[in-house]
């Protein structure tokens, strides 16, 4: 197995050097306030490897919480912490964590008392609510100055994580802190997030060395004003702030067969007044307004109006220019100081020591599946154990996966619009090499046509591919 600190495949099928937490929350109502969620260690309800079982989350909107004591307490030394687990969302997921946590070494830690509050050192792994998915890696960090502890986040991953989340496939989670400040996040062997504990984490580790004086104030007579109104500028005499934007045009000319006479609209012959009408309430009849039939063949009805067209003559209200202000001095900043609160520690992978690790979950899915747990200082051991755990189930998950056409069919089910892209990357190539070969007038300009036809084709069907996670 190599050198490891804590290794955990449920073989034995129990949770021998598991405890599972028996406190209460401090903030929740009673209801809800204790970690009474159900654990097991059970095969997956989909197995592809008889016999191999894991850790399960077993309930559904309740407090969970469950950890072991590592065989040693890690020390963040000269080499590197490699933390990997299997996660499978069995039954996918809305709204839940699948992350742990690797609880620091301290005289108070008392996995049976283990709840959220309980101080840790990483907190690492998958975590998604509607459709925020995320990949934690968070630590947290001691001021050398107050001795306080902040959280320190990871940069958000560039990579797509929806899939990890959706498929129900069992995903190897793995991170990796270097004693040069790196880190790596991968997700099945392909890294997803790296960074520097120094300059991707957020807030940083290190203070800045200068803030801005918080008693420092702009004074009064600071002038911010780029430009001002030319103080000198006058109206021009011939200047009309009167005139209106828009005038009626004067070449215009009523349409022959306008009726001037005619009402655009008129009573509806046909209406009848309702039998239960009360001139008394409701007032005098009316018939409902319709247009008026003898104006659908004149180009109008009612009284002709010129159009309004704009005022060549139209200035508006006159202002000023504007011109640069000679007072301008730039927008005020208060002044640096040195930050009283500054200190650089250039060595955050020294992390607190941690001596156990643990899972402090809510989710609102159930049959959340943990297994291979493994924590390590040796990349080696690490890639070996993934190989004899998760490399097994990617292996045997592979093998039961339906074919290619099963899957392009299962797809345009859900997803109906595929058909239009399947009638384009198969079919459309089908009928033109088809119609070329029957008509026996196949020039060069025509294979060089179809080769561009079937290239461009062909990588729209692998974008395709890609998104939908297929495999040519």
């Amino acid at each position: 197995m190599g050198e490891h600190f804590f290794a955990e495949s449920f073989d034995r099928g129990t949770l021998d050097g598991w405890v599972v937490s028996s406190a209460k929350k401090d903030d929740a109502d009673e209801e809800i306030a204790k970690y009474d969620g159900k654990w097991a260690v059970e095969e997956m309800k989909d197995s592809k490897l008889p016999g191999d079982k894991g850790l399960v989350l077993k309930s559904r909107a309740k407090h969970h919480a469950i950890s072991a004591q590592l065989l040693r307490p890690f020390t963040f030394d000269s080499t590197p912490l490699i933390i990997q687990y299997e996660v499978n969302f069995q039954s996918g997921i809305d709204c839940g964590g699948a992350y742990v946590k690797l609880l620091t070494q301290t005289p108070e830690l008392n996995l049976d008392q283990f709840v959220d509050k309980t101080p840790y050192t990483i907190m690492f792994g998958p975590d998604k609510c509607g459709e925020d998915y995320k990949l934690h890696f968070i630590f947290r960090h001691q001021n050398p100055k107050t001795g306080e502890f902040e959280e320190k986040h990871a940069k958000k991953p560039d990579a797509d994580l929806r899939t990890y989340y959706t498929d129900k496939k069992t995903h190897l989670y793995t991170l990796v802190v270097n004693p040069d400040n790196t880190f790596e996040v991968l997700v099945d062997q392909t890294v997803v997030n790296s960074g520097s504990l120094l300059t991707d984490m957020t807030p940083p580790v290190n203070p800045p060395a200068e803030i801005e004086d918080p008693d420092d104030h702009k004074p009064e007579d600071w002038d911010e004003r780029p430009k001002i109104q030319d103080p000198d500028a006058a109206k021009p005499e011939d200047w009309d702030e009167d005139a209106p934007a828009q005038i009626p045009d004067e070449d215009a000319v009523k349409p022959d067969g306008w009726l001037d006479d005619e009402p655009e609209y008129t009573g509806d012959p046909d209406a009848v007044k309702p039998e239960d009408w009360d001139e008394d309430m409701d007032g005098e009849w009316e018939a409902p307004q319709v247009p008026n039939p003898a104006c659908e063949t004149a180009p109008g009805c009612g009284e002709w109006k010129r159009p309004m067209i704009d005022n060549p003559n139209y200035k508006g209200k006159w202002k000023p220019p504007m011109i640069d202000n000679p007072n301008y001095q730039g927008v005020w900043k208060p002044r640096k100081i040195p930050n009283p609160a500054f200190f650089e520690d250039l060595h955050p992978y020294k992390m607190t020591p941690f001596s156990a690790v643990g899972l402090e979950l809510w989710s609102m899915t159930s049959d959340i599946f943990f297994d291979n747990f493994f924590i390590t200082n040796d990349r080696n051991t690490a890639e070996r154990w993934a190989t004899d755990g998760w490399g097994l189930k990617k292996a045997a998950e592979g093998a039961a996966e339906p074919g290619l056409a099963t899957q392009m069919l299962n797809a345009a089910e859900e997803r109906p619009w595929l058909w239009v892209v399947y009638v384009l990357t198969v079919a459309l190539p089908l009928v033109l090499i088809i119609v070329f070969c029957c008509t026996g007038k196949v020039t060069a300009t025509h294979t060089h046509r179809v080769r561009a036809g079937l290239s461009n084709i062909q990588t729209t069907t692998e974008k395709m591919y890609e998104k939908m996670g297929w495999k040519l």
